[in-house]
């Protein structure tokens, strides 16, 4: 009898090793299929097995599983979504080709494309910002203008907060555009940047897996012009109202966008007026949002996403019962670490459930203004908010480190 395997395209440092795990324990054989195979050091340390291929070219994708089917029982194939479209639709392609469950690749790509994915949800009465695109520096300028100061700026392609920023007048807009319109973008396709009006209200994540609501999550944010998430608490506290109203306008963007197979992460702000949607996913939350899930609903979300993908049976049934946050460890310069201390103290605290460090002491620190600016975090859970928020407060406290800044290097 040949072994079922489950293929991963490409890789991640956080869900990467979650998913080679809950594949094992649902006796699957998981392969990965990555351009550089070396760069996840946990495919090795998991005794899993990793093939080089170019994941950008879907005919050396096909050629490959075609090659693994000779040997295995292909049970599913899914991957991680990066910075642009590639991955996920790529996936979507290759599911599609094999007959086998998986996303729609045309909905997918209209979702990285922030601008197709504003005017889709605009077209179905969905509240987003005020917004427009621009392909140049003085386009950029006279849209800002017309929406009104402070906007947010960021690349049209790609997915999460990645390179947005908040621009309060017009010499920090002109400065960052100029920025944007210097990248290089790997979908070949002329710059484009999407100006958007400034939305005020808390921010909550919305974790769904087909067309129901898992977790909603309440972020923090770190001060500052980027969007750097510092804190992220399972439940968030929410009358029965908001709960309808966010509920209520998630499956409203499933439907705009021609999703609701698999899962999407949905990140809105609750204004005066109502919610407002900021950004739709489609795909997992990062790590540590499925182990915060789990903690606070009880649902496994990276087992689930295996088992859609696999046809295998599932279980959504929640049974929240704690409230279970994670704290990240955010540098405040560019540099070298030096060295860490604190994690063993902090996760002897009572009621911490994880401390992580992502690096380790020489690692190089180079900031760019989104979540992988983190250097680690500390996961605290238990039955009340306030008492999770004590705990958290506590471990953190504990933790320390030493960055020499770029400034100071070679002197």
């Amino acid at each position: 009898m040949r072994g079922k395997v489950l293929i991963l395209v490409e890789g991640h440092r956080g869900n990467g090793p979650l998913h080679i795990q809950a594949a094992q324990r649902l006796g699957l054989h998981p392969i990965t299929l990555a351009v550089d195979p070396a760069q996840y050091e946990y495919v090795a340390a998991e005794a899993a097995d990793a093939v080089l291929v170019d994941t950008s070219d879907i005919d050396a994708l096909i050629r490959e599983c075609y090659r693994l089917r000779i040997i295995y029982d292909i049970a599913g194939i899914t991957g991680f979504a990066h910075d642009d479209a590639s991955v996920s639709a790529t996936v979507g392609k290759l599911c599609r080709h094999f007959g086998l469950p998986g996303p729609n690749p045309v909905s997918i790509e209209q979702c990285y494309d922030k601008f197709t994915q504003r005017q889709l949800l605009s077209e179905a009465d969905v509240s987003v910002p005020a917004y427009h695109i621009a392909a140049n520096g003085m386009e950029a300028e006279s849209c800002a203008n017309d929406i009104g100061m402070p906007v947010v700026i960021k690349l049209a392609l790609g997915g999460g907060s990645t390179r947005a920023r908040l621009c309060r007048n017009v010499e920090e807009l002109s400065a960052h555009t100029a920025e944007l319109f210097g990248v290089k973008h790997t979908a070949r396709r002329s710059t484009r940047i999407l100006i958007e009006e400034f939305t005020r209200g808390p921010q909550y994540s919305i974790n769904m897996i087909g067309n129901e609501v898992i977790g909603i999550a309440a972020l923090e944010f770190c001060q500052g012009p980027e969007f750097v998430c510092r804190e992220c608490t399972y439940p968030a506290v929410l009358t029965e109202k908001e709960h309808e109203a966010i509920s209520a306008i998630s499956l409203n963007c499933l439907r705009a966008l021609g999703l609701g197979w698999g899962p999407t992460d949905i990140e809105l702000r609750l204004t005066k007026h109502g919610p407002v949607v900021i950004g739709v996913s489609p795909h997992l939350p990062a790590s540590p949002a499925p182990e915060l899930v789990q903690l606070a609903y009880g649902v496994d979300l990276i087992t689930e996403h295996i088992k859609l993908v696999t046809r295998a049976q599932r279980s959504l049934r929640r049974s929240p019962t704690d409230t279970a946050a994670a704290r990240f460890l955010i540098p405040d310069c560019d540099g070298t670490l030096d060295w860490v201390d604190g994690r063993t103290r902090a996760a002897a605290v009572s009621g911490v459930s994880e401390v992580e460090w992502y690096i380790e002491p020489k690692a190089r620190i180079a900031r760019k203004g989104n979540c992988r600016d983190r250097i680690g975090h500390v996961i605290a859970v238990s039955t009340t908010h306030a008492q999770t928020r004590i705990i958290l407060q506590r471990a953190a406290d504990l933790i320390d480190w030493s960055i020499t800044p770029s400034s100071n290097l070679g002197e």
